[in-house]
């Protein structure tokens, strides 16, 4: 009997032993393999859609800022028609100023269209809409439209001499540019004879 008993022990103690090392390699049923298996995937699939959900956040994030800007310039800006069709009756009454200032006798005349003229002006500068000097100026495309060119002595090349039609901007956009006589500087002859 001794001898079974120790059989048995030597076989207990074997079985202890083995779900030792199993535990410990790894060696695991096919059930807990699996479970495990579901797990790092489910886990991985997590991770993605964690990933996702960021991306999604930061795009939506980014439209947004995009949407408010875009939103700021329409709102900047949308008067722009409504601007250029008053320019016209700007000139006009410009036209008439200065055409009632020629006959003296017109003093009430120009008064009422000066004060019209200055009225109208402080009203479209609330909107953004102002005009800028062009002559004495360096000539830029961007701001003046060059009627034509004129030779003189008295001023550098590409100076604007004379403004035609006053140039306006709408905020810092150029509505129209001024039209403008533009200086080419008249070389004299070095005295010399063909």
């Amino acid at each position: 009997m001794e001898g079974n008993e120790k059989s048995k022990e030597i076989k207990e103690k074997e079985g202890i032993d083995n779900m030792d090392k199993n535990e410990n390699t790894g060696n695991q049923s096919p059930e807990t393999e699996s479970l495990e298996e579901q797990l790092q995937e489910k886990e991985e699939e997590l991770k993605k859609c964690e990933d996702r959900v960021l991306r999604l956040a930061a795009e939506l994030e980014n439209f947004k800022k995009r949407v408010e800007r875009e939103k700021l310039e329409h709102m900047k800006y949308a008067l722009e028609e409504f601007a250029k069709e008053l320019l016209p009756f700007l000139d006009n009454l410009e036209r008439a100023l200065d055409s009632a200032r020629e006959t003296k006798d017109l003093d009430k005349l120009v008064e009422g269209i000066d004060l019209t003229l200055s009225g109208y002006f402080k009203t479209l500068e609330k909107f953004g809409l102002k005009t800028f000097a062009a002559e004495g100026h360096r000539f830029d495309p961007n701001y003046h439209e060059a009627l034509t060119v004129e030779e003189t002595e008295d001023a550098e090349d590409n100076t604007v001499l004379k403004e035609l039609l006053k140039g306006y901007t709408l905020h810092e956009r150029v509505l129209r540019p001024a039209l403008v006589v533009v200086a080419k500087k008249n070389k004299k002859d070095s005295g010399q004879t063909q």
